[in-house]
């Protein structure tokens, strides 16, 4: 009889799902900075000259008068930070799933992996952009510190978890029905309007911001800058349960779908 004092240890299923995700997390790691001799380039000037140009068109607009107890530059760039890690936590998990589909082969590997480590991935990098832009901000003479540091933190995390419940979800309805990829690609634009990131919505009427209010997007965004700004007066009608309501109603609705939806998933 072979001696089983020999044998390998059997691993737990925690250690097999661990392994799996640091394999994904490092190929996804390398394909975002490595493929391109200009990955790590492009990844800081991209939202770079999209906040120029956005600070650019709001200053020549209407400057920062509607701004209350916030600087405008700061203002801005806080809340595309913000925005940019929602969107791309939904934009990058949107074309997980085929992209990895050759991995479903494995049984350790299902399709939602790809999605988590993703967005693991992409709040990493998404963090390290905004320090830099606090940084470099402050060497130029703009003080980008949060008041808050903590409750910054906080809702730096909530938006990503928001942006994960968000990518969840449209990773599975984006891979089964390829017509919601194209929905979601489109209303980027609009949603960057509509959550407040450009101009305060407390101008708009009262009945049209009734209506925005619904995009919890805007709660997490104004929540993130009062952490930033001390005394800046929020949109009415912020509500942090109302944020927190969509956001893990979101989460657990896209891994339902995860698990309801696994075998069509894989054989995409």
């Amino acid at each position: 009889m072979p001696n089983s004092e020999n044998a390998p240890a059997r691993r737990t299923p925690w250690q097999v799902t661990r392994s799996v995700w640091y394999a994904m997390f490092m190929r996804e790691a390398i394909s975002r900075t490595m493929a391109d001799r200009m990955g790590w380039f492009w990844m800081i000037a991209e939202p770079m000259a999209f906040t120029l140009i956005m600070v650019a068109i709001r200053g020549f607009i209407s400057g920062d008068r509607f701004i209350v107890n916030a600087e405008f530059i700061p203002w801005m760039i806080t809340g595309l930070m913000g925005f940019f890690l929602i969107r791309e936590g939904m934009m990058r998990a949107l074309g997980a799933v085929n992209a990895n589909s050759a991995l479903f082969a494995y049984r350790q590997v299902q399709p939602v992996d790809p999605v988590l480590v993703r967005n693991v991935l992409e709040g990493l990098l998404r963090t390290f952009i905004f320090l830099l832009f606090i940084v470099g901000a402050l060497m130029l003479g703009t003080d980008m510190v949060p008041d808050n540091g903590i409750r910054a933190m906080f809702w730096w995390l909530s938006l990503w978890g928001l942006g994960l419940g968000l990518g969840l979800v449209t990773s599975v309805a984006g891979t089964l029905v390829p017509e919601v990829a194209t929905v979601v690609k489109m209303i980027n634009m609009p949603l960057l309007i509509l959550s407040g990131v450009i101009f305060p919505l407390n101008n708009l009427p009262h009945w049209l911001l009734e209506y925005l209010m619904y995009n919890p997007i805007v709660h997490g965004l104004e929540l993130l800058r009062v952490s930033f700004f001390e005394g800046y007066q929020v949109v009415n009608g912020t509500s942090a349960t109302y944020f927190w309501m969509f956001t893990l109603a979101t989460l657990a609705i896209g891994l339902l779908m995860h698990v309801r939806f696994k075998e069509r998933l894989k054989a995409k």
